[in-house]
């Protein structure tokens, strides 16, 4: 059975596809290892290339004020990626990629056990959630799998670029909470 330990060194020494001949460092997911809410963007950036950390931009600041307008913190979710490394160009993840990179994901997820799935944008959605997936049209929505239930919001780099967006993704993530809170007084 993989520990945390063992998924970490893995990602820092994987060459599964390209991308390890031209990343800095490989981007571990991070946050609480008991985490009930589990976020997966589509890869890392540039600047999260160059620190090894997911969400470290100005996407970052983005994410850090949605999470403090619903009374979050990074220290009480878990934050990861599908890729656990920088596409050039800030390029959308190639399916070889995704599928490479991808059972390092469901060993976080087996791992942590989340009992809520968010999708940071378009990409994520359409990986984890459906194929279909229309982020303009199903963000805040919920589907469930067994144990858990899933939703997607806009990516925060999609804000970044059009702030109008910020408001309807803060009533996203106050949805979040509230089913996070639903979920644990139904376990009660």
């Amino acid at each position: 059975m993989y520990t945390w330990n063992d998924i970490e060194q893995h990602i820092a020494a994987c060459t599964h596809c390209p991308l390890s001949q031209t990343r800095h460092l490989p981007v571990m997911g991070r946050g609480s290892h008991n985490a009930d809410i589990m976020l997966i963007a589509e890869a890392p950036g540039s600047l999260e290339d160059q620190e090894g950390l997911p969400f470290v931009g100005r996407s970052g600041k983005i994410l850090d004020e949605l999470l403090k307008d619903c009374s979050l913190k990074r220290k009480d979710i878990y934050i990861t990626n599908i890729l656990k490394c920088h596409p050039p160009g800030n390029r959308d993840p190639k399916d070889t990629e995704k599928e490479a990179c991808f059972p390092y994901l469901k060993y976080e997820t087996f791992l942590l056990k989340p009992r809520i799935i968010v999708c940071l944008g378009r990409v994520a959605a359409q990986r984890i959630i459906s194929p279909n997936y229309k982020i303009t049209r199903q963000h805040g929505t919920w589907t469930y799998r067994k144990d858990c239930a899933l939703t997607a919001v806009y990516h925060p780099s999609a804000i970044l670029r059009d702030m109008s967006k910020m408001e309807e993704t803060k009533a996203d993530f106050h949805e979040i909470v509230r089913k996070r809170n639903e979920l644990l007084s139904l376990e009660l």
